[in-house]
C-alpha cells in the first residue's frame, strides 16, 4: 500500500499541474458564461497581455462575450487621491449586493513611470467586498495609458457583463485625463469630493464638472458634517451656471459617509432615476453607440502603436535616432518624421 504522504503529494502535484495548464479560449468562454470567477480572472489576464500571440485569443473571448445581452449599469467613479474612493466603493458595493445585485469593480492602479510596477492594493482596501460571493474585484495597472485608465478596461467590462455582473464600477486614479477616458465608457459618471479641501472653486473651473452626472461629498460625518452641508450648497449653486445635459438631466449634489454607510441608498436611488430618464429619452442607447465608436477609435490607435513599436526595423531606427536627438544632431520633430516616412515606405 502506497504511503498516505506520497499520495497526498501526488494529488497536490496533479492540482498544481492542472492550474499551470492554460485552458482553451472555448473553455474560458464557457466558464465566463456560467459565472465562473476563476475563468473570468484568467480571461482578463489573457486580454491584458501585451504579447502578440495572445491578441487573437483575446479577440475571440471578447467577440463571444459580446453576444450575450446584458442590462448592466456602467458607473465611473473618480476623485482626487484621499477622497475615499476605495472606502466608498466598498460601502456602495456591499449595499448593492445586499439588494441582490452582482457587482464587478474594475480598479485602475497607477503604474510607476520609474519602476513600471503597480501596487494593485485595492483588494486589501476592500476587505468586506472582496469576500462577498456576489462581488468581483479586479485591480489592473494603468500601464501608462491615457489618464491612468487600463488599456483593456473596456474588454474587461464586456467579460464581466457576460459573467452576469449587472453593476460595473470603474474606479480611476483621479489624476490627469483619466476622467475623460472613463467618461467615454460609462453610463453614469460620479465625482467624489471633499468638504473643506479648498477645491470648491477649483472644481468649478475644471471641465470635470461638465462631465459629472452627480457630485457626492464624502466623509460627511462627525465634525465634518456641517462643512459637507455647506460645500453641498456651494456646489449646487455652481451647477446652475452650467446648462442641463443633452438628456435633460440636471446633475445632483449629495453627501455621504462611506465610513458610517450613510447616504449610500440615496446615491443608488439617484442613479436609478438617471437611468430611467436616459432610457425614456433614448439617450441611453445613443450613449452606448458613442461608447462603441470611442472604443473603435481608441483600439485603432492602440493597435497602430503596438505594431509600430513591435517592428524590428523600427526598433533599430528608433535607437539610432534617439541617440542623434540626445546629441542634438537632429530635432525630435524631424526624427519622428524620418522614422514615420521610413516605416510607411517599408509598408508600401
Amino acid at each position: 500500500m502506497e504511503p498516505k504522504k506520497n499520495t497526498d503529494a501526488k494529488n497536490i502535484s496533479k492540482v498544481q499541474e492542472k492550474r499551470r495548464q492554460s485552458p482553451t479560449e472555448e473553455v474560458l468562454v464557457k466558464g465566463i458564461l456560467n459565472g465562473d470567477r476563476t475563468a473570468l480572472a484568467r480571461a482578463i489576464t489573457l486580454i491584458e497581455s501585451t504579447q502578440i500571440e495572445h491578441l487573437e485569443k483575446a479577440n475571440f473571448l471578447v467577440e463571444q462575450c459580446l453576444v450575450k445581452k446584458s442590462d448592466s449599469i456602467r458607473i465611473g467613479i473618480t476623485g482626487v487621491p484621499g477622497v475615499g474612493k476605495s472606502t466608498f466603493i466598498e460601502a456602495f458595493g456591499k449595499y448593492l449586493t445586499s439588494k441582490g445585485k452582482k457587482v464587478a469593480v474594475l480598479a485602475i492602479d497607477p503604474t510607476s513611470t520609474q519602476s513600471k510596477g503597480s501596487i494593485l492594493g485595492d483588494k486589501t482596501r476592500m476587505n468586506e467586498l472582496v469576500k462577498d460571493p456576489n462581488a468581483f474585484i479586479r485591480p489592473s495597472p494603468s500601464s501608462e495609458s491615457l489618464g491612468g485608465v487600463a488599456r483593456k478596461t473596456r474588454e474587461t467590462m464586456i467579460l464581466c457583463e457576460a459573467a452576469g455582473y449587472d453593476v460595473i464600477l470603474i474606479e480611476t486614479v483621479g489624476v490627469g485625463q483619466s476622467e475623460t477616458a472613463v467618461h467615454s465608457m460609462v453610463d453614469f459618471f460620479l465625482l467624489l469630493k471633499l468638504a473643506g479641501a479648498g477645491d470648491e472653486l477649483q472644481g468649478i473651473k475644471r471641465g470635470i464638472i461638465e462631465m459629472a452626472d452627480a457630485l457626492v461629498i464624502n466623509k460627511a460625518d462627525g465634525a465634518n458634517r456641517k462643512e459637507a452641508n455647506r460645500a453641498q450648497t456651494e456646489f449646487k449653486r455652481a451647477l446652475h451656471l452650467y446648462p442641463p445635459k443633452s438628456n435633460g438631466w440636471m446633475p445632483k449634489v449629495l453627501t455621504c459617509s462611506a465610513l458610517e454607510k450613510t447616504g449610500i441608498s440615496e446615491i443608488w436611488d439617484m442613479i436609478l432615476e438617471y437611468m430611467a430618464l436616459a432610457k425614456k429619452t433614448d439617450y441611453f442607447d445613443s450613449a452606448r453607440k458613442q461608447q462603441n465608436k470611442s472604443w473603435l477609435l481608441q483600439t485603432i490607435d492602440e493597435r497602430l502603436k503596438q505594431r509600430f513599436y513591435a517592428n524590428p526595423e523600427n526598433k533599430k531606427r528608433l535607437e539610432e535616432l534617439l541617440n542623434d536627438v540626445m546629441a542634438n544632431k537632429i530635432s525630435p520633430f524631424q526624427a519622428a518624421e524620418k522614422l514615420l516616412k521610413a516605416y510607411k515606405k517599408e509598408k508600401s
